[in-house]
């Protein structure tokens, strides 16, 4: 059974309607990618999902209930965590702080020693920093820092929005490799991500969204090798 479902999603933005029946499955334990051109509505449906938006249409299921009208905030706490596109970092707090904010659901709290020496281990940038403001971190360094505070609420799936922008690219090959760790630790993740061919090459299985709508989906390794992708989307 997936851990995570979003079935025939309509959703938007005041009248305007940006996903039109969007729909994704997420396997537990498993590395998804969600991609697309610049406004097909990725970023909407992570937002619907986390219950940031509300789907006009359609339903989301979280281990098996329906979870469609919750609240982001109690999403969160059953273990529902978007790393949300531009960071969001609070700047004048410092890198422990914010690594702080990252657990402030009871379940988190419970386990905030454990994920503390997790994120440290895996971004050892961070702990040589923790007493340094957020806001004076290179971008690479706080894209660590997002990614680490997403993990300290203690995930059962960590969906990240844009993980790779602006960044330069020996950053993202660490912030890829991460990714990775922590699909070996057992974290289902859902990525949307502009650079296509990477997000591909790491992940078990991909959607392809369009305008709204679901246009391909399958395992990774076929949709890198599908000509159709290769053309639209890497340029080949």
């Amino acid at each position: 059974m997936a851990i995570l479902e979003a079935k025939d999603i309509s959703s938007g933005y005041g009248e305007v309607q940006i996903l039109w029946g969007a729909s994704l499955s997420l396997e537990e334990g498993k590395l998804t990618s969600l991609v697309g051109a610049n406004g097909v509505g990725k970023t909407t449906l992570l937002r619907t999902i986390v219950g940031l938006n509300k789907p006009w249409e359609g339903s989301i299921w979280f281990e098996g209930e329906d979870v469609s009208k919750l609240s982001a905030h109690a999403k969160a706490s059953m273990g529902l965590v978007l790393v949300p596109e531009g960071r969001q970092l609070f700047t004048d707090m410092t890198v422990y702080e914010n690594l702080e904010m990252g657990a402030t659901a009871q379940r988190s709290r419970a386990r905030m020693a454990e994920s503390f020496e997790k994120v440290f281990t895996m971004f050892p940038r961070l702990k040589e920093r923790r007493g340094q403001k957020s806001g004076t971190l290179s971008g690479g360094e706080q894209q660590m820092l997002a990614v680490a505070r997403g993990v300290m609420a203690d995930p059962k799936v960590l969906i990240i929005d844009e993980l790779s922008l602006g960044l330069a690219p020996v950053l993202v090959l660490d912030l890829f490799g991460s990714l990775k760790k922590l699909k070996d630790e057992g974290i289902t993740i859902l990525l949307v991500e502009q650079n296509v061919q990477m997000a591909l090459a790491v992940s078990d299985y991909g959607y392809v969204l369009a305008e709204g709508r679901n246009e391909m989906q399958g395992p990774a390794k076929e949709l890198i090798n599908n000509k159709e992708i290769r053309s639209a989307y890497l340029g080949i």
